[in-house]
C-alpha cells in the first residue's frame, strides 16, 4: 500500500468516527429502553427488573422495561431490538427461549446470533426434575430403570411444546436413552397438579413452585437441572451427577443489544451488570425468583449462546418438535 497516497482516507475515517466514539464514552446521556418480549410477572421481566433501577442510579438516566408482547417464544420483541439503531438505548433482555425457536419457527425476521451484539448473562433458572409419587422412584437411576420397563408409557408435563422444560425433558429422553411421552400443558398451575395426583410421572418443573410441593411430601424431587448444585436446593445432586453424565438445561437470562452497537457501550454495561451481580442484594432477590446469578464478558456470552443454538436445534430435530 502507498502510505502517502493512503493517509488522508485513513485521517477521514478517523474524523468520521469521532463523534461515534465521543457518543459512547458519555453514554448514556437519555433514557435507555429494555425490551421484553413476554407479560409482566414471568421471570424474565422480573428478573431484568432487579437490574434497571441499578443501572439507573450508576448512570444517572433512566432505564426503563417495555414488554413487547406477541408472537411465541418472545420472537416479536427480539425482533424490534433486532432492527433498532445500534447506539445502545434499545436492548433485549433475552429468554433461554429464543435460541431454541431459530429450529421451531421459520422466517423469524432476525438472526439471533448475527443480529445482536451479546452484553452479559444476568442469571440462570435451573429447573428440578420431579416425580409423583405413585412412580415409587427416589432417584434419577430408578426413574430411568422404571422407564425402559416400560417404553412409551410413561408421560412427561411441560408448560408447552417447545418451551424450555419441554426441550430439558426431550434433552433427558435422548441423553438417558428413554421414552417418556411428552404432554404439554398451558402452564405450570395446570401441569403440576397432574404430577402430583399420578396422572403425569415426571416434570423439569421450576425451583419455586415445586419446592413446596415437595416439602409438603406431594411429589419427589430427584434431581436439579443445572451443570452444578444450585445453592437453592444444595443437598439436590444434578441430572448429570444422578445417573445422567453432561445432562444440563436451565431456563437463562442476558442483556443483548443490536448488532454493531459500539464496543465501549458494551462494555461498560457488562461490567455494571458484572459488578452488580456480586452484590448481595442481587444475589438474594435472585434466589426469591429462583434464578442464580451468572457472570461472563461479552465474548464469553457470544460463545454460550452459539452453542445453546446448535444444543437446542439437535434436540429439536431428534425429537421432531413441531411448533403450535
Amino acid at each position: 500500500m502507498n502510505l502517502r497516497k493512503a493517509l488522508p482516507g485513513i485521517c477521514l475515517s478517523a474524523i468520521l468516527a469521532m463523534p461515534a466514539l465521543a457518543s459512547a464514552q458519555s453514554y448514556p446521556t437519555r433514557l435507555v429502553r429494555t425490551i421484553v418480549s413476554f407479560p409482566a410477572g414471568t421471570t424474565v421481566d422480573n428478573v431484568i427488573r432487579l437490574y434497571t433501577p441499578k443501572l439507573a442510579e450508576a448512570y444517572g438516566q433512566p432505564f426503563i422495561v417495555e414488554n413487547r408482547i406477541g408472537g411465541a417464544a418472545g420472537n416479536v420483541g427480539a425482533e424490534f431490538v433486532a432492527r433498532a439503531p445500534a447506539d445502545g438505548y434499545t436492548l433485549l433482555a433475552a429468554a433461554a427461549s429464543i435460541p431454541s425457536s431459530i429450529s421451531l419457527y421459520k422466517d423469524l425476521g432476525f438472526d439471533f446470533v448475527r443480529d445482536f451484539d451479546p452484553i452479559a448473562m444476568l442469571a440462570s433458572s435451573p429447573f428440578l426434575l420431579v416425580a409423583t409419587n405413585s412412580a415409587g422412584v427416589s432417584t434419577v437411576p430408578e426413574l430411568i430403570k422404571l422407564a425402559k420397563g416400560k417404553p412409551g408409557q410413561l408421560n412427561f408435563a411441560s408448560t408447552g411444546i417447545g418451551g424450555t422444560n419441554h426441550l430439558a425433558g426431550e434433552l433427558f429422553n435422548s441423553m438417558a436413552g428413554v421414552k417418556f411421552v411428552h404432554v404439554p400443558y398451558k402452564g405450570t398451575g395446570t401441569a403440576l397438579p397432574d404430577v402430583v395426583n399420578g396422572n403425569v410421572a415426571m416434570m423439569f418443573a421450576a425451583v419455586g413452585v415445586a419446592q413446596p410441593l415437595a416439602k409438603a411430601g406431594r411429589l419427589r424431587v430427584l434431581a436439579i437441572s443445572s451443570a452444578a448444585r444450585s445453592p437453592l436446593a444444595p443437598d439436590v445432586p444434578t441430572v448429570a451427577e444422578a445417573g445422567v453424565p453432561g445432562y444440563e438445561a436451565t431456563t437463562w437470562f442476558a442483556l443483548l443489544a443490536p448488532a454493531k452497537t459500539p464496543q465501549e457501550i458494551v462494555t461498560r454495561l457488562n461490567g455494571a451488570i458484572v459488578k452488580l451481580n456480586q452484590t448481595a442484594e442481587i444475589r438474594e432477590r435472585l434466589a426469591a425468583q429462583g434464578a442464580d446469578p451468572l457472570n461472563g464478558t461479552p465474548q464469553q456470552v457470544s460463545t454460550f449462546i452459539k452453542s445453546e443454538v446448535v444444543k437446542w436445534a439437535k434436540v429439536v430435530s431428534d425429537a421432531g418438535v413441531k411448533a403450535e
